[in-house]
């Protein structure tokens, strides 16, 4: 029999008044441990909080060592041990305040302007830029895609200010931001959108397959106020890959839910491993992987997309090897009870880890903008027979920065001569071509004793851990 939880109805102005009630308080804690910031939140509980407070730390590239999560009843709480991309604690007065601001803000208006310009550092472009129209394009991939694309738009007159493109088991997604390249600022003219579309339309029928549902969807945003259908850049790639059923692809030897893999905990496994199973009322998931940066956003995006419901969490990493442990149910109160639902679950989990997964070599961009920038790069990696896997460019002021992750036709090593190509052709622009590593960096000195306790002889050792640490959760959530 399925399981059902009571869930009660909550009329929209009653939660509205608790939120300004109680609002999320914040403590930014760099004393309680030795090598890593906490992140203390608690708050009035709303579904989707967990992953707007995680993609605000995910936007400034913080490293996610270890999270405790619970938010089982009305209310929310959270301790996220952070550091920055070398290891070091938070320090910056002005990156601490930011923090503090943003994660309050996610539950109400977004984050300002304002709010970055305070901020010594800058925060990367993840959302839409109100002051460009944003495409978005997604269909089967073939070599060359993105390079086909960005050509079409610098040939009509688009200047491409920022993109973002992923591929996934022979699906595409990307999310590219344009100004008029003749007048400058958003296309607002519906005559000239209506171009821009069909041209793109052209561009991704020109290889047109039986059963390819490629689209072509244009996204109006507004010079001032909030933009119509606003989204988070990289959660909407998430969700442009699952409604293309990049999943379903997904084979049983991509997830794994036996009880444990010796080469995964030596750190020589680089297969996905996820398990389900019920467990007091929830369902219990449970994901071990590689590391790195952004798998908790990642796996936690997933989950939403999905219309699962975080109850309790406890994730980290331990050397090289992540493990996540969530206790989920379904918006509506559900459990998984069949073998397909949980299926379905384990394959999206693998989908969202790996559309993110580093492969072939990583080329760091950093150059003059100019019109036909993105054209121009992406033509030189085709005629140099390499492929784009993924690809992030964004334009500052009068500079522009890109990295394309590019291996050769069929997905294989990219050629050295290949690459010492590509670099001499764009000149200056070229900043680093290394290995893309997928697995994130151990910091040096690190033990186990600084990680969380991953599961090694039973299933469900994490879970009694996280149990036995909720209480000093709370404890330590109360002194806020």
């Amino acid at each position: 029999m399925m399981e059902i939880a009571y869930q009660p109805r909550i009329d929209s102005e009653i939660e509205s008044l608790v939120e300004r009630i109680n609002p999320p308080r914040v403590c930014v804690d760099n004393d309680s441990d030795p090598e890593c910031t906490l992140v203390k939140v608690d708050s009035a509980n709303k579904y989707g909080i967990l992953l707007d407070m995680v993609q605000v730390l995910a936007d400034l590239d913080l490293v996610i060592s270890k999270s405790y999560i619970s938010s089982d009843g009305e209310w929310f709480m959270d301790v996220f041990h952070v550091t920055d991309q070398l290891g070091n604690k938070l320090t910056d007065r002005s990156l601490i305040l930011y923090i503090q601001q943003a994660i309050c803000s996610s539950r109400t208006g977004g984050i300002t302007k304002e709010m970055q310009s305070n901020l010594k550092r800058e925060v990367q472009q993840r959302h839409v830029c109100t002051e460009h129209t944003a495409f978005e394009i997604t269909g089967i991939n073939r070599p060359g895609l993105l390079s086909e694309i960005s050509a079409v738009l610098s040939d009509i007159g688009c200047h491409v200010t920022a993109a973002v493109a992923w591929t996934h088991h022979e699906r595409a997604a990307m999310v590219i931001y344009l100004e008029d390249g003749f007048n400058g600022g958003p296309i607002i003219d519906s005559i000239r959108k209506a171009q821009v579309k069909d041209h793109l339309d052209t561009v991704m029928e020109a290889h047109h397959i039986v059963g390819d549902e490629s689209r072509v969807v244009v996204r109006i945003v507004e010079a001032k106020g909030a933009p119509v259908g606003w989204a988070h850049t990289e959660r909407r790639l998430h969700e442009l890959m699952y409604a293309e059923g990049d999943y379903e692809s997904c084979s049983d030897c991509d997830c794994f839910s036996g009880d444990r893999c010796d080469a995964l905990w030596r750190g020589r496994c680089e297969r996905i491993h996820v398990a389900i199973e019920a467990c007091n009322g929830y369902s219990m998931v449970n994901v071990k992987c590689r590391d790195r940066p952004k798998l908790l956003f990642d796996t936690v995006c997933a989950l939403k997309e999905l219309q699962f419901v975080v109850f309790h969490a406890v994730a980290g990493a331990k050397g090289s090897t992540a493990e996540q442990e969530y206790f989920i149910r379904k918006k509506n109160g559900c459990t998984l009870e069949t073998e397909v639902q949980r299926e379905k679950l384990r394959h999206c989990l693998v989908a969202a880890i790996s559309r993110r997964a580093s492969r072939g070599l990583k080329l760091e961009i950093r150059t003059e903008n100019k019109m036909g920038l993105l054209s121009d790069v992406t033509r030189v990696v085709r005629e140099n027979g390499l492929s784009i896997t993924r690809a992030e460019m964004s334009t500052q002021g009068d500079i522009a920065v890109g990295s394309f992750y590019v291996t050769d036709v069929n997905g294989g090593e990219t050629d050295q001569n290949a690459v010492e190509a590509v670099v001499r052709e764009l000149g200056g622009a070229v900043v680093s071509a290394v290995k893309a590593v997928g697995m994130m960096p151990m910091r040096m000195g690190s033990t186990s004793d600084n990680s969380v306790e991953l599961r090694d002889k039973t299933k469900s050792s994490i879970g009694r851990m996280f149990w036995s640490k909720l209480e000093r959760l709370s404890s330590s959530i109360k002194s806020l």
